[in-house]
């Protein structure tokens, strides 16, 4: 898989099994609608308490189901695959269109800003009088929080999203510290095997950062143009990371590939086994499930000194 600008925005639409809250089991807030929702650098006034929501953005689907307004959703996009009940669709997430979403007649759209035309898109369903709630990709774990607390207030789910949020928060940094190595831990993120990566300006570098893993793009040409730089060979090799981490095993890539590339077999990470595949869409979602995140890092580095 070659990485693109276009690989970058869609992993940006955005982020344990945990236990979602049954609709039985899911409590109203009390909220007092019409209610005021600031989320992805805009405010949204929502009129009534949603009951045709469609989301296009996989983590904001996982977030409507965890917090207990999976009724609410008549739709979602092709790419939110999680939880397997969600009304999945062929409607885009990357290239919203407005016709085919308003044809669904929904009361709240959640659309991300990095999907593309997303104001214009934003614009056009207001002015067919379609609430839209705009969805930024997080830069730190506090921002996935506030997304959820937005959904929450959205939905009239405020407080079970507090409650979900408690969590994640409590379950989080219980991984954490007993995980967290003494000594940094220099390791990898491969986004696809032209050798893009992300720094630890990007949210998911400051996942690994919480570890106090050092992430060897850190220094490398370009790493503070986007977060996103190209690493060469070369850098990688001399960097001798001591932990590899494939985003990208999804479409082939493993530690027996890895192995195989020229000059690789004597990096410090293929030769001590800590190759690691990642599991597809987790670390790409924001959601409930980071808790999975966490844990599948603390998993992987536990072996090593």
């Amino acid at each position: 898989m070659k990485f693109s600008k276009g690989h970058i925005a869609l992993f940006a639409l955005a982020t344990i099994a945990v236990s979602y809250p049954s609709q039985a089991q899911a409590s109203r807030s009390g909220e007092k609608f019409p209610v005021i929702v600031n989320s992805g650098g805009y405010e949204t006034k929502i009129l009534k308490i949603p009951h045709r929501i469609i989301s296009l953005s996989p983590t904001a689907t996982e977030n409507l189901f965890a917090i207990g307004a999976g009724e609410q959703v008549i739709e979602v996009d092709s790419l939110s695959n999680y939880p397997s009940n969600a009304p999945i669709s062929k409607l885009s997430a990357f290239t919203p269109n407005v016709e085919a979403i308003a044809a669904k007649k929904p009361d709240l759209v959640i659309l991300s800003v990095d999907s593309t035309n997303s104001k214009s898109v934003k614009k056009s369903l207001e002015m067919l009088k379609i609430a839209v709630l705009m969805e930024k990709a997080p830069n730190q774990i506090s921002d996935a929080y506030s997304e959820i607390a937005a959904i929450g207030k959205a939905t009239d789910k405020v407080a079970n999203a507090s409650a979900l949020i408690a969590k994640m928060k409590r379950t989080i940094k219980a991984i954490v510290v007993s995980s967290r190595k003494a000594s940094p831990i220099t390791f990898f993120h491969e986004l696809d095997s032209t050798l893009y990566t992300a720094t630890s300006s990007t949210f998911i570098g400051k996942v690994y950062a919480d570890f106090n893993l050092a992430n060897i793009a850190d220094k490398a040409q370009g790493a503070d143009s986007s977060g996103y730089p190209q690493l060469s060979q070369e850098y990688l090799v001399i960097a001798n990371p001591q932990i590899i981490f494939l985003s990208d095993a999804q479409y082939g890539e493993s530690a027996d590939t890895v192995s195989k590339r020229a000059g690789w077999s004597g990096i410090s990470a293929v030769t001590n086994a800590h190759v690691v595949s990642l599991p597809a869409d987790i670390p790409s979602r924001w959601g409930p499930r980071l808790i999975d995140f966490y844990r599948f890092i603390s998993q992987s580095i536990a072996k090593i000194s």
